[in-house]
């Protein structure tokens, strides 16, 4: 029980099969980020044709993010997220067997591009339908946790199983792992429980267009996006580039592979301890401000580390920080800007998050001649101090404010 209403064990089943199809998306969106040389190689393209790839989920995302979050607030996140799930899985299995053609690819890879924003546009709804207020910074930390994992198995596995396996064998197995997460997750979500976990004040929401005008009226939820667009930038731009900002310094893709991954599982273990510890203390923005603070050494450490054991404790520390910014910070933007739906200000900052690609693309323009991105983490340090900034600007969560003064009185 919390607060009088009853609180059902069952979340955690529907949690998990969330979490599963996201573990799967995240897989195909960063497979071929890794090998971008040898992918390159095999195709007889660029490296930037690979790149994109990678770079068209982002794309995709910005003009789908807004019909996509008023389906998962309209119709549920079951049936949205189950329509985005099928998508992935007959995408997945597609792109490995038609994977010898760069064109069938590309083409395969834009319908999951399509399919992503209904997962991700329902990370704070599958929470707030099933979890109360103090477990839904928690419960946003472990998808933000799945999708790490699934970034992290297809940027460590990848460069492994096309080290002996050919690249479209390797994307057939990750199709039908896809498969098989959307059929778990169509049998065992549930909508909602048969109660709800807290108060029809703390649960009732306004219709997308006023929560939309509502939203864009709170000043730290804009200074919020702001921070979005940068972070995810930063994330963004490292993942996709991984293979080539390690490579001028000796690295190999396995080397560069471990590196993503390494930087994901620091992410893993910050998504989960960070978003507890600031559902205890029923703080946000400390919590923020700290972690884009000491994201900027781990970034530094990426841009200069000559040795693997700095390089991967940097990429570590990088992971840790960077990523625990995004569920703290999205379930900050849950409580200040109610009664808006959370998969409409869960959808606008994904939004602006996925249109941060242009990071992408100036990354690749800051390159040197020489091939380094060091100019471009340099100024991503510069970019991660502004947003250190904007956060003294910001106000806390009143709601947490007044469950922090509830349970001291």
């Amino acid at each position: 029980m919390d607060n009088g209403y009853r609180v059902y064990g069952y979340r955690w089943v529907v949690l998990a099969s969330f979490m599963l199809i996201n573990v799967a998306i995240q897989v195909l969106w960063i497979s071929y980020a890794p090998i971008t040389g040898p992918a390159a190689a095999a195709y007889g393209v660029s490296d930037l044709a690979i790149g994109f790839l990678s770079m068209s989920f982002m794309i995709a995302y910005v003009p789908l993010s807004i019909p996509v979050s008023w389906l998962i607030d309209t119709v549920g996140f079951r049936k949205a997220t189950g329509f985005g799930a099928v998508l992935m899985a007959v995408f997945g299995v597609a792109r490995g067997v038609f994977g010898g053609s760069y064109a069938a690819v590309l083409a395969c890879t834009i319908g999951l591009a399509a399919a992503q924003p209904f997962m991700l546009n329902a990370w704070t709804k599958v929470p707030a339908r099933w979890f109360p207020p103090g477990e839904r910074a928690t419960a946003v930390g472990l998808v933000t946790l799945s999708s790490l994992v699934g970034a992290g198995v297809g940027l460590a596995l990848t460069p492994v199983l096309t080290g002996s396996i050919p690249i479209p064998r390797v994307q057939l197995f990750y199709g039908l792992a896809a498969a098989l997460s959307t059929l778990i997750f169509l049998v065992v979500a549930r909508e909602r429980p048969a109660t709800p976990p807290c108060s029809p004040q703390e649960d009732e929401r306004a219709l997308m267009l006023d929560g939309l005008k509502h939203a864009f009226r709170v000043p730290s939820f804009r200074l919020f996006l702001v921070i979005s667009f940068i972070g995810f930038g930063i994330f963004n731009g490292v993942t996709t580039w991984v293979e080539s900002i390690v490579r001028p310094r000796g690295f190999s893709p396995e080397a560069a592979g471990l590196v993503g991954a390494v930087m994901l599982a620091g992410g893993v273990l910050g998504a989960v301890v960070i978003p507890a510890i600031s559902d205890r203390v029923r703080l946000r923005l400390p919590f923020l401000l700290t972690g884009l603070t000491l994201t900027i050494p781990g970034l530094l450490g990426v841009a200069f580390a000559l040795t693997l054991p700095l390089l991967l404790g940097s990429a570590f520390f990088l992971g840790f920080f960077l990523v625990s910014i995004n569920p703290v910070g999205m379930q900050y933007v849950a409580e200040i800007t109610y009664p808006t739906p959370e998969g409409t200000s869960n959808g606008l900052i994904q939004l602006f998050g996925q249109g941060s690609i242009v990071f992408v693309y100036i990354m690749e323009a800051l390159r040197t001649p020489a091939g380094s991105f060091t100019p471009a983490l340099m100024a991503a340090g510069v970019l991660l101090a502004l947003c250190a900034f904007l956060v003294l600007r910001m106000s806390e969560s009143r709601a947490v404010v007044q469950t922090a003064a509830a349970a001291a009185g």
